[in-house]
C-alpha cells in the first residue's frame, strides 16, 4: 500500500455486501415498477378491479383508476422523501432504511389482500410508495458516505443498475403468470415482495455498518474509523485512510460554519450559492423522470398491445432485459469516461430516438389496425429500445450519483426527490395521450434537449473526485 493511492485500495468483502444489500433498495423500486405495467393488462386483475363495458363485454380500466392505481406510488415516494432526510439526521442511515424496508411490507400486504376495491390497491401502493421514496433518498446517501473513493461510482451507480433488474425480473414473473385464470396471475408477482424486503433486511442487520460520516459527525471518531478502515481493508493509520479523515472532517466544519452552511429550507432559499445547488440537484433527478422513461416502463404492455402485438409481455421483457444490459456500460462510464460528457450526449441520444418514435407512431403507424403497417410497428419498438439503451446507459445510473454530489451538503441530509413529476406522469398520461397520442414522444424529447444543455453549461465533472473536491469545485461555479 505504499504510496497512499486510492486507487491501489483492494475492494473488500465488506463493501461488496454492502453494495449488494443496498441495491437491493432500487430492486424493490424496480420491481414495484415492472408488475404494474403488467397487471393493467391482466385479464384475472382487470375482472377484480376494473369496470364491466356494456358495448364490448370486457373490464377495462377509466384513465382516472389506472391514473391512481399508478401513480399514488409517487404520491408516497415523495412522503417518504420528506421524511426520511430528518430521521437519517436524528437516528443515523441504518435504522431508517429498515424502517422503509418495513413499510413497504406493509403496503405489500395490503395490496396482496385485496379482493375487489381497486382503492385498496392503490392505497398500499401509496405506502409501498412511501418506503421506497424513503429507500431512494438514504440508499444512494448512505452509500455515497461508506464507499471508498475509488468504487463510490460504481457503487452509488449500482442503485440504477438493481432499479433496471427489478424491472426485468417483474417482467419476467407477469409473462409467466399472465395466463392464469385466478387471481394468482397477479398475486404470485406481488408475493415476491417479501422475499426481497426480507433479503434486504437480513443484510441490514448482520452486514451494513452504520454511515462513517454519521459516526464521526455525531462524535463517534473511533467508530468511523473503524467502519472506514473495515471497509477499505487497510489499517486504522492508513495514509489515506488519515487523508479521508481530514478531508471528512473539514467537510463537517464546514458545514457547520454559520457563513456557509443551510440548516433549514428558509436558509436555503436565502442562500443564492446553496439555493442554485439545490435546484440543480432537483433538475436532474426531475429531468431522470422527464425523459418518459418511467411512462414507457408504467404502462409499456398496454402500449405495445395498441401495436398489434400478440404478446407484449413477450415485448416488454426484451426491452426490460435491454434496460439491463446497457446499464452494464452506464457502470463502466462511471467509473472510467468523464460523467458530464456521458449525460450530455446520453441526453442527445434520447432525444432523437423519441422524436423517431413520436413520429413513426402520429404519421405512419396505422392506429386503427396496427397490423397493416408492420414496418411502423417494429420501428416503435426499436426506437425505444434504442431509447432505453440511451437512458440506461447514461441518465440512469449517472443521475443519482450526480444529483447527490451536486447537492449542498445540509440539504443533502434531507433533500427529497421530486416525486410529483412521476405522479403527474402516471396519473395524467392515459387521458393526455388520449388526446395527443404519440406527440407525447416530441414533449420528452424536448426535456431531453434541455438535461442536454444543463449538462453542459451547469454540472461539473466528478469523475475521480471525492466529495469534498466536488463540493469546492461546485462552490466556485455557483460564486
Amino acid at each position: 500500500m505504499a504510496g497512499g493511492s486510492r486507487s491501489s485500495l483492494p475492494v473488500t468483502r465488506q463493501v461488496v455486501c454492502m453494495g449488494i444489500t443496498y441495491s437491493l433498495g432500487g430492486f424493490l423500486y424496480g420491481y414495484d415498477t415492472g408488475q404494474i405495467s403488467g397487471f393493467l393488462e391482466m385479464d384475472a386483475f382487470k375482472q377484480a378491479f376494473g369496470t364491466l363495458e356494456a358495448e364490448t363485454g370486457k373490464y377495462q380500466f377509466s384513465s382516472t383508476r389506472s391514473g391512481l392505481i399508478v401513480g399514488l406510488l409517487s404520491i408516497g415516494n415523495l412522503m417518504g422523501a420528506l421524511v426520511a432526510g430528518p430521521l437519517a439526521d436524528r437516528f443515523g442511515r441504518k435504522l431508517p432504511i429498515m424502517l422503509a424496508c418495513l413499510t413497504y411490507g406493509i403496503g405489500a400486504i395490503v395490496q396482496i389482500t385485496s379482493q375487489h376495491e381497486w382503492y385498496q390497491v392503490a392505497l398500499g401502493r401509496w405506502a409501498g410508495g412511501i418506503g421506497v421514496g424513503a429507500l431512494s433518498t438514504l440508499v444512494p446517501l448512505a452509500s455515497s458516505e461508506s464507499s471508498p473513493t475509488n468504487i463510490r461510482g460504481l457503487v452509488v451507480s449500482g442503485y440504477q443498475m438493481s432499479v433496471t433488474l427489478g424491472i426485468l425480473t417483474a417482467s419476467l414473473v407477469n409473462l409467466g403468470t399472465e395466463d392464469l385464470p385466478s387471481s394468482a396471475a397477479w398475486r404470485i408477482t406481488m408475493g415476491l415482495d417479501f422475499v426481497w424486503v426480507t433479503l434486504m433486511l437480513l443484510g441490514l442487520v448482520f452486514v451494513v455498518p452504520e454511515s462513517p460520516k454519521y459516526l464521526f459527525a455525531t462524535g463517534q471518531r473511533e467508530k468511523a474509523t473503524a467502519v472506514i478502515a473495515g471497509l477499505m481493508g487497510v489499517n486504522e493509520d492508513h495514509p489515506v485512510l488519515v487523508r479521508e479523515l481530514g478531508e471528512m472532517d473539514a467537510s463537517l466544519q464546514s458545514e457547520r460554519s454559520p457563513t456557509d452552511s443551510a440548516s433549514s429550507w428558509r436558509d436555503i432559499l436565502q442562500n443564492g450559492q446553496i439555493r442554485s445547488r439545490t435546484l440543480l440537484a432537483t433538475g436532474i433527478l426531475s429531468f431522470q423522470q422527464l425523459t418518459g422513461v418511467n411512462f414507457f416502463f408504467y404502462y409499456g404492455t398496454s402500449i405495445f398491445a395498441g401495436t398489434g402485438l400478440s404478446n407484449s409481455y413477450i415485448t416488454q421483457s426484451i426491452l426490460s432485459l435491454v434496460n439491463v444490459l446497457c446499464t452494464l456500460p452506464g457502470l463502466y462510464f462511471a467509473q472510467r469516461l468523464p460523467r458530464k460528457r456521458c449525460l450530455f450526449l446520453g441526453a442527445l441520444w434520447m432525444a432523437v430516438f423519441l422524436a423517431l418514435y413520436a413520429t413513426t407512431g402520429r404519421y405512419w403507424l396505422d392506429q386503427q389496425s396496427p397490423q397493416r403497417t408492420p414496418i411502423a410497428s417494429a420501428v416503435l419498438i426499436a426506437s425505444k429500445a434504442l431509447f432505453i439503451a440511451g437512458f440506461a446507459s447514461t441518465w440512469g445510473p449517472l443521475s443519482w450519483g450526480e444529483a447527490a454530489l451536486a447537492c449542498p451538503a445540509p440539504p443533502r441530509r434531507a433533500r427529497a426527490r421530486p416525486w410529483p413529476r412521476p405522479f403527474l406522469i402516471a396519473f395524467f398520461t392515459p387521458a393526455v395521450t388520449a388526446q395527443i397520442n404519440y406527440a407525447y414522444g416530441y414533449v420528452f424529447g424536448g426535456c431531453c434537449l434541455l438535461m442536454a444543455l444543463m449538462a453542459h453549461f451547469c454540472l461539473v465533472e466528478s469523475q475521480g473526485r471525492t466529495m469534498e473536491e466536488v463540493d469546492a469545485m461546485y462552490d466556485e461555479k455557483m460564486r
